[in-house]
């Protein structure tokens, strides 16, 4: 049968599409190449980077740190590996996909690369290299996707480039530690800036009113700037006015902090629970208290008296696990990561041994001896990637001490609310969402596996979630409601903050999934629940009505963190999440969902929708890039 010219072309092209497809996998792999050759002083680490493995295959990355999504190299992050030498931009350019970069504590030099070149670019990462000179004025112009710009350490110097501020999307900018001068150019008023930060440079005048909303730690280490939130451009009054001012506010100070102290102490006694209070800072010290009974203790002790020798002995629950001694901790220096009503946490460096977080508890002290132990072993014996399980404690009848391992990421109550005074960027809707179905999963398998338990977690929030390097949650202080001393639990845990509890003065089966509610609304809203009751609109449950009283229609602007970085095909999907959480807070404890259904239901939720073209744009999550890697 003879073939029509038409046929032998739709027959060329079913044979040469693999070919076309090929080159394109070829054209990245010799782009980033030449891009190599631009770099110096990697050692072994860019070994990866050869001619006889393509960057990307399907999703996933054969590269060191590339990131890939359906075989298209869509960022690049090289960081911490003593980079040296120039970025070649020219290479960079060419690659259509690219999204994201990222050379942050490198030892990168020379002038400011052209990345207007790169026109999709959506995040530029920079920080802590060796960069030097001005930037040219229009350097971002036509860079209308940016929104993420890192630039801060490095030597950059001459005035900050006006065209920051046209950029129509922009969210985060960070010039802190350059050689800046002159004077902050003016923002757009309605510019969507989250992150502000050009510290320790050499700018003057007033800091223009666009970005005066930021903190004065923002702005510090600039001599010459003034005006709000620094001090008034205006001449400062005499020395002797000043001197009167400050006495009067003083004293006036003084009255009534002493009033608030009585009226506080009349009408809250010792302890007040919150929901997802801030992170504390963190100060050093020891674990001076427990040391001095336990050398007390072991200066009277005979070397014949074994069972005293068990009394300063830890019990370890975990076979894994390298053993120390109690002395052993108590000579490792320590830094306080929180302190509260119900326990204090400290990160201990052992001189020989791991560095591990120790946890001491004082509301424990009405549990006997061998209850406490049968508890403890209870939980030793649980084993899930969303728990971080207690390695050894200690029982002492005053107090007990819990040992876990130290996890380097943190808590999600930092990530979310304290990551710009940590210099770390925002959590976007994907990883918000893995950490959602985690901590989903890690309290399905408590509710499985301790089902004898009312409440199996009983302390659910923010700060007792830490994330892993790929930000996968741990979930901490849970199982602890049967040992807790019952009278002073309601003033402590979570769970005796819920509407069943404050209404009916009742725990059920269901209490634990009104906390996960609650804290889902924290993670999608970024509002601390706390900070409801802080302003005087009620109980932590308050936050769940806000979130009801806003119509769905407005959700995006008014309600969701915008932070976030959600894009249009994904505001369905957050739709659904929030959805799920007000069915979790139900007050009506009948009408609430059981924690089956809202895991299934949680777990159905998806990052974005099926527009693979929108996915691909958008695809510039930070917090993806370090976790993909």
């Amino acid at each position: 049968m003879a073939l029509s010219g038409r046929h032998c072309w739709i027959i060329f092209l079913v044979f040469q599409a693999p070919f076309f497809l090929l080159s394109h996998a070829a054209s990245d792999l010799e782009l980033l190449l030449k891009m190599k050759e631009s770099l110096e002083n990697y050692g072994s680490s860019l070994d990866s980077w050869n001619s006889t493995t393509p960057p990307c295959t399907d999703g996933h990355a054969n590269w060191r740190g590339i990131l890939c999504y359906q075989g298209k190299v869509w960022g690049v992050k090289l960081e911490n590996i003593g980079l040296q030498g120039l970025i070649d931009i020219d290479a960079l350019k060419a690659l259509p996909y690219l999204r994201t970069l990222s050379f942050m504590n490198n030892s990168l030099e020379g002038s400011w690369p052209e990345i207007h070149h790169l026109v999709g670019l959506k995040s530029i990462y920079l920080s802590n290299n060796k960069f030097s000179g001005e930037i040219p004025y229009r350097a971002f112009e036509g860079l209308k996707w940016l929104k993420k710009i890192y630039l801060s350490n490095n030597q950059f110097s001459g005035y900050v480039p006006t065209s920051l501020t046209i950029l129509p999307r922009l969210i985060e900018l960070r010039l802190d530690g350059n050689e800046f001068t002159g004077q902050i150019p003016r923002f757009h008023p309605l510019n969507r800036l989250r992150l502000f930060n050009v510290a320790n440079n050499q700018l003057q005048g007033q800091i223009p009113s666009t970005v005066n909303r930021m903190p004065a730690s923002s702005f510090a280490g600039n001599e010459r700037l003034c005006g709000a939130p620094l001090e008034s451009c205006t001449p400062k009054p005499s020395t002797a006015s000043m001197v009167v001012a400050l006495v009067v506010v003083c004293v006036a100070v003084l009255v009534i902090g002493i009033v608030v102290l009585i009226i506080h102490r009349k009408k809250n006694g010792p302890c007040q629970a919150k929901l997802g209070s801030p992170p504390s800072s963190m100060d050093k010290g020891r674990l001076r208290d427990v040391g001095d009974e336990s050398r007390r203790s072991t200066r009277s002790m005979s070397p014949s008296d074994s069972r005293r020798a068990d009394h300063l002995r830890l019990s370890f629950l975990r076979d894994d696990r390298e053993m120390f001694d109690l002395q052993e901790l108590l000579r490792a220096s320590a830094e306080i990561l929180g302190s509260g009503c119900f326990s204090s946490s400290y990160k201990a460096a052992l001189v020989n041994g791991p560095t591990i977080v120790v946890k001491r508890f004082k509301q424990m002290n009405n549990v006997g001896k061998e209850e406490f132990q049968e508890h403890m072993k209870r939980l030793g014996r649980l084993s899930h990637p969303n728990l971080l399980p207690p390695v050894a404690y200690y029982y002492r009848r005053e107090e007990k001490l819990l040992v876990t391992d130290y996890v380097h990421n943190g808590s999600l109550a930092v990530r979310l609310h304290g990551h710009q005074s940590l210099g770390e960027p925002s959590l976007e809707w994907p990883i918000r969402l893995k950490i959602v179905k985690g901590i989903a999963k890690g309290l399905e398998y408590l509710y499985r596996d301790m089902p004898s338990l009312i409440a199996p977690h009983g302390n659910l929030k923010s700060s007792n979630v830490l994330l892993s390097e790929s930000f996968e949650p741990l979930l901490t202080d849970y199982g602890l409601v049967p040992v807790i001393n019952q009278e002073l639990a309601q003033d402590i845990m979570v769970i005796y903050k819920s509407p069943e509890y404050l209404q009916q003065g009742r725990i059920t089966k269901k209490t634990d999934v009104w906390c996960l509610g609650i804290l889902i609304l924290e993670i999608l809203t970024g509002k601390f629940p706390a900070n409801f009751l802080q302003k005087g609109k009620g109980s932590e449950v308050s936050l769940a009505s806000w979130v009801d009283s806003v119509v769905p229609e407005e959700w995006t602007n008014a309600v969701f963190d915008q932070e976030m970085g959600a894009t249009k095909n994904s505001e369905g999907e957050m739709g659904k999440l929030l959805k799920i959480a007000l069915n979790c807070c139900e007050a009506d404890v009948d009408k609430r969902w059981d924690l089956k259904e809202a895991v299934v239901k949680i777990l159905e939720v998806k990052p974005r929708d099926d527009d693979q073209e929108n996915l691909l744009i958008s695809y510039d999550s930070d917090a993806e890039l370090i976790s993909s890697t």
